[in-house]
């Protein structure tokens, strides 16, 4: 609740006499503090004791007050004179509206009503401000909204201590209240005379806006502070989550790049394997003319150059040194070294270890000038075809 001040603008007075201008005043926004009388502190942590349009808890209430005496029923009255259409005026001692107020949240709108005047002339502006301003329905909504409102004639009972209290002015008299302790209240404004309904609306809206700006500027320093240190932990938490979630992704991406690594890893070792390993239809068919379909298959891995560990072929003796480059049908290129007293017969024999699909029956052709060597010329000797220490022979399928 925002400190008290003592700071309080004069009212302006309302000239009295038939010919006298219509005046009113309203103070600034000043907070002044004033003590009530025992007599209206006494029940402050009682509960309403008469009718309330507001829906009760269901807790149980301590003791009730006495009853209201019947001239205390200020809103019984206030209907009897200018009809049922008012703000909702809380039919209990004042100290139970401030309870009311402080358990909502909401400031109190305190309605002092003098229509007899205190000088015994009468006051001239309380019919008109009753009906014209507080029984408006902008005013009415307003107040049912925003206050608690409570109401008391100025002669009697409650509203006699209010006035000795609070000491208006000139009537009609409002003012909007909030406790402070259990015996003090503060005044937040004061409205002395006659307004418009719109004015008193701007009044009071005004009073709400200054005093929540007023609340949010009181805030102790220790509460300040821990609303920082929560906002600061609430992104250091954030922040943290982020970098989380970064590292899984991160670490999802590189196990997902590894598993594509070894997968292609496998992939090319199988592809080796495979092109390494002679077909077993190589020794059940003839592949080259003189071959016999029953020779055997250790023969020809035999006589079939070695592969080393890193899946090239080696050269099967140790001196070879007449280097043949085979072209087959498929564009595909492949260079093995013999020695020059081999046949042609090793060079087959080389070819049907490849394993290379789709070669069917063949003959080796060398392309210029053109010859070819086929079942006739298996065992000549690579030095006497004229191979060494080089040459270029071509794949010929056969029908």
């Amino acid at each position: 609740m925002p400190s008290p001040t003592s700071s309080a603008s004069a009212a302006a007075r309302g000239s009295a006499g038939a010919g006298d201008t219509l005046r009113n005043s309203c103070h600034d926004f000043a907070r002044s503090l004033a003590r009530l009388p025992a007599s209206i502190m006494d029940g402050l942590s009682r509960s309403m004791a008469r009718r309330s349009r507001r829906p009760r808890d269901t807790q149980p209430h301590p003791p009730l007050p006495p009853p209201l005496l019947p001239e205390e029923l200020f809103f019984a009255e206030f209907e009897r004179r200018y009809g049922g259409r008012h703000p909702f005026f809380y039919g209990c001692r004042l100290a139970e509206a401030l309870g009311i107020a402080r358990r909502e949240g909401r400031l109190v709108f305190v309605y002092l009503h003098d229509a007899g005047g205190g000088g015994g002339g009468g006051n001239p502006y309380a019919d008109q401000f009753c009906t014209g301003t507080l029984c408006s329905d902008v005013v009415v909504e307003f107040l049912d909204a925003n206050f608690v409102s409570w109401g008391a004639v100025a002669g009697r009972g409650e509203g006699a201590a209010m006035v000795a209290a609070l000491r208006p002015g000139s009537f009609p008299f409002c003012a909007v209240v909030s406790p402070v302790s259990g015996e003090s209240i503060v005044v937040l404004q004061q409205v002395e005379g006659p307004v418009s309904p719109s004015e008193l609306v701007d009044i009071l809206q005004r009073t709400i806006d200054e005093q929540r700006a007023s609340s949010r500027q009181s805030w102790p320093d220790e509460q300040l502070a821990a609303a920082v240190r929560a906002s600061r932990a609430d992104e250091e938490e954030r922040m943290r989550s982020v970098a989380l979630r970064l590292r899984q992704e991160q670490d999802a991406a590189y196990l997902e790049s590894l598993r594509k690594d070894q997968e292609k890893e496998r992939s090319r070792k199988s592809v080796q394997e495979g092109s390494a390993k002679p077909k077993a239809s190589n020794g059940l068919r003839p592949r080259y003319p003189g071959q016999s379909a029953r020779e055997p298959n250790k023969a020809a891995q035999a006589r079939a150059p070695a592969q080393n560990q890193n899946g090239t072929v080696a050269s099967h003796r140790a001196e070879a040194n007449t280097k043949i480059m085979i072209r087959f049908p498929n564009g595909e290129r492949r260079q093995q070294a013999f020695h020059h007293t081999d046949t042609i017969r090793e060079i087959y024999r080389y070819v049907d270890s490849l394993g290379i699909p789709g070669i069917g029956n063949y003959q080796l052709v060398r392309s210029y000038p053109r010859k070819t060597y086929g079942r006739q010329q298996l065992e000549m000797s690579l030095q006497d075809a004229g191979f060494y220490p080089s040459v270029t022979l071509y794949i010929e399928q056969l029908q």
